[in-house]
């Protein structure tokens, strides 16, 4: 690449990342000022900065007044888990894209997320969740780290995993996950109104969700976005192969046990606040990807941004397409994401000839 082709390249993640950030704080506001009523954008500032900045910096609202209850308490930890989880479940998707070389990957689609649903409703449904607010995010963790083992052992064969193989392995394995997901719901003792929402949790929502929610997921996600920006360097020399990344000095088998944990924390920790949240994974990076090239130094930042941005949009729009009543989360996402997802697979088996 030439030193006028890098500087072009620079300037273009440059700008792809000024916008994304923009955008995302334009969300952000967005996201808090509209709701069942709607609260202009200028006090949404004052009280947002009121509540980050040191006491006497900025003049807020008074501490009783209904907007500053409403912004701070209600919506603002509302919208930070939507850009939280939008930020873990893009950036998981891109991770194991690059482990398995295959585009049509996704937490979703081949059950990590359902895997990290199985491990939230255990600790739920054995009352470790109502003990520590720590379980549940470990718990989901676990699930998510042994579904995503399950799969890439099923499916992946000399550092190569055919899309076929795949979408049936994730079908088989989500089938079997949500059976058990339905069997510990309806036979192990939990009380209807628990059984009820753990039910519509596990459509993928973020109602009600505290400043408790934002502490529970926040740490799992931040490690995982850093540890993931530290591989991306090895997950570039992964779509080169297995045994050319290894002859480049990568060590194999350590990226890949690191990429297995850091998707399935960043999962996880998606998961344990939101339940499953479908789609997020697979579209973000391939319109990243689309924009930016394949490099995941640039990927996984822009991922991250534009993740967060589009989850905090479609939760604005869960909560104001027919309010009062809300639409799931989930119901959102998978009406924007399957026929993208459609369109993806149709593409792929054009390019392999089958149709």
């Amino acid at each position: 690449m030439t030193l006028m082709s890098r500087r072009s390249t620079s300037a273009r993640l440059v700008l792809v990342l000024g916008i994304l950030t923009l955008l995302l704080f334009v969300s952000l506001i967005l996201g808090v000022a509209i709701g069942a009523t709607t609260i202009a954008p200028g006090t949404v500032l004052r009280v947002l900065a009121a509540g980050v900045f040191p006491s006497g910096w900025i003049d807020g609202l008074a501490a009783d007044d209904p907007r500053s209850i409403v912004i701070w308490s209600i919506r603002t930890p509302r919208v930070i888990v939507a850009m939280l989880v939008g930020a873990a479940l893009a950036v998981a998707g891109t991770q194991v894209q690059g482990l398995f070389q295959n585009p049509m990957a996704s937490p979703d689609v081949i059950g990590t997320s359902a895997g990290g649903a199985v491990g939230a409703v255990i600790s739920i449904v054995l009352g470790l969740a109502q003990r520590s607010i720590v379980w549940l995010p470990l718990m989901a963790f676990a699930g998510a780290l042994i579904s995503l083992i399950v799969i890439y052992v099923m499916t992946t064969r000399r550092g190569r995993t055919p899309v076929a193989i795949l979408l049936l392995a994730g079908l088989g394995l989500n089938a079997i996950l949500s059976a058990a997901t339905s069997f510990m719901i309806s036979t192990g003792g939990v009380r209807y109104e628990i059984a009820l929402e753990v039910v519509f949790w596990l459509m993928g929502g973020l109602d009600s969700r505290t400043w408790s929610h934002v502490w529970m997921c926040a740490p799992g996600v931040i490690v995982g976005l850093a540890v993931s920006l530290y591989f991306t360097r090895d997950l570039d020399l992964f779509l080169t192969g297995e045994d050319t990344a290894a002859s480049l000095g990568v060590e194999v088998e350590h990226v890949k046990r690191a990429v297995l944990v850091t998707s399935a924390l960043l999962t996880g920790s998606a998961v344990a606040v939101s339940g499953i949240v479908g789609f997020v994974g697979l579209i973000v990076p391939h319109i990243v990807r689309f924009t930016l090239g394949p490099s995941h130094a640039r990927v996984v930042p822009a991922s991250a941004l534009a993740g967060a941005s589009f989850l905090v949009g479609c939760d604005l729009l869960a909560r104001t397409l027919m309010r009062p009543q809300e639409i799931s989360l989930g119901v959102i996402t998978a009406c924007i994401g399957a026929p993208v997802f459609l369109n993806l697979l149709m593409r792929h088996r054009r390019e392999v000839g089958i149709l």
